[in-house]
């Protein structure tokens, strides 16, 4: 097969995959995530020679690559509209939280308060269903270091979901909220 067939084939395969991949990390941003994923394949097509014969792992590294740079000119565009005395509101994009959060927004809460690389490892895992073999790919690194990786993040989540649940034991819940049914109290 040629090089423009593999990137053909590889395209075909894993656009959606990369799309999902894309978008659980612009949260809330979705017009961006099709000029993200168009750059995913972009840098795809120019290294088609170098595409594996499974290429999905390493189209979520070039993916993780391409979200870095779009949230990095995120970072300047706000910083410049700060800077000409514009603000978000005026763009309409305000973010109003809502009373009532969903049972697994404490999950959502801990991995939030987790580094970057460890929400990263651990998207990689569960989100993307991804081997420890694959995630080495798609983190670019070796085998051995993504296990210590995926192991390390897993203990820090388990972790922060224990001392949130301690906060929510010792009733410094958020007011009107009964965690008690989602932990398995009560």
């Amino acid at each position: 097969m040629s090089n423009d067939e593999t990137f053909a084939a590889a395209y075909r395969e894993h656009y959606w995959a990369v799309s999902r991949y894309v978008a659980r990390r612009l949260d809330g941003r979705s017009s961006d995530v099709e000029e993200v994923v168009a750059e995913v394949f972009t840098v795809a097509w120019r290294r088609r020679s170098d595409l594996p014969p499974s290429p999905l792992p390493w189209l979520y590294g070039v993916a993780r690559h391409c979200l870095a740079n779009a949230v990095r000119g995120y970072g300047r565009r706000r910083r410049l509209l700060d800077r000409l005395g514009n603000d978000e509101s005026a763009h309409g994009r305000q973010i109003v939280d809502s009373p009532d959060s969903s049972p697994g927004d404490w999950v959502h809460e801990a991995l939030a308060r987790l580094s970057p690389a460890d929400q990263e490892v651990l998207r990689l895992t569960a989100w993307e269903e991804l081997g420890v073999d694959e995630v080495a790919v798609a983190l670019g690194c070796g085998t051995r270091a993504a296990t210590m990786r995926l192991h390390r993040a897993r203990r820090r989540l388990r972790a922060e979901i224990d001392r949130m649940h301690v906060t929510v034991a010792a009733g410094t819940a958020s007011p009107g909220r009964d965690t008690s049914k989602e932990h398995g109290h009560g």
